[in-house]
């Protein structure tokens, strides 16, 4: 009987640890959207965001991801930098950064973004979470000091870092009215989805670059 219950409490330990690994498997990959209005929807409606679009398009392509609004309207990248911490949760995988629009609108020296850029990357990498960097690209009106200044913000971080670079957030939506709400910045849903399309093979192959990933 002793021999019996020996293999019986076996088996249920076995069981046991193939129940959580099966548990830990079927967890949904994790991604964080971080950014301003552009990320957080501004103007649209439920489900019309860039974070509802790409996670249904991710799991069209058969990945089971979570993506995460961490966007906040009017939001530069000190605000970010303040609030990185407790906005993007432990147990994250991935992070969509897409930050400095705004500051590029107000003006703000491209070597105070470039450092909290810098800030930002340095305490995910802390955190061990990878990171797809979206660049902004600076308005021709700025003049082309600060326009070379700003655009070389995002891809010096991402050779820095060794992580992945989307170059231009905007990219197929800019200057283009059929994309954009009517204030001619923020993206409406047909824009939202050119983004989406566009963006999708390189958060692919972020998703694919982080170990676990799908």
């Amino acid at each position: 009987m002793s021999f019996k219950r020996s293999i019986a409490a076996g088996l249920m330990v076995f069981l046991a640890i193939c129940g959580a690994m099966s548990s830990a498997r079927a967890e949904p990959f994790k991604i964080v959207g971080f950014g301003d209005s552009l990320m957080a929807g501004f103007g649209l409606g439920p489900d019309q965001g860039f974070t509802d679009r790409l996670q249904a398009a991710l799991g069209a392509k058969g990945h089971d991801v979570t993506v995460a609004n961490a966007g906040v309207s009017g939001d530069t990248t000190s605000g970010g930098l303040a609030r990185l911490d407790w906005s993007v949760p432990d147990g994250t995988q991935l992070v969509i950064l897409e930050l400095g629009a705004n500051d590029m609108l107000r003006g703000v020296s491209p070597d105070i973004t470039k450092k909290n850029l810098d800030d930002m990357l340095g305490g995910l990498k802390e955190r061990k979470i990878a990171v797809l960097l979206a660049g902004m690209r600076a308005a021709p009106n700025l003049g082309p000091d600060y326009q070379n200044a700003f655009d070389a913000i995002f891809p010096d971080l991402a050779r820095k870092y060794d992580v992945a670079l989307y170059p231009f957030f905007l990219d197929g939506v800019a200057g283009q009215p059929g994309m954009q709400l009517e204030d001619g910045l923020h993206p409406n849903p047909q824009g939202v989805d050119q983004i989406v399309e566009r963006i999708l093979p390189t958060v692919e192959k972020a998703i694919a670059a982080v170990p676990g990933g799908s």
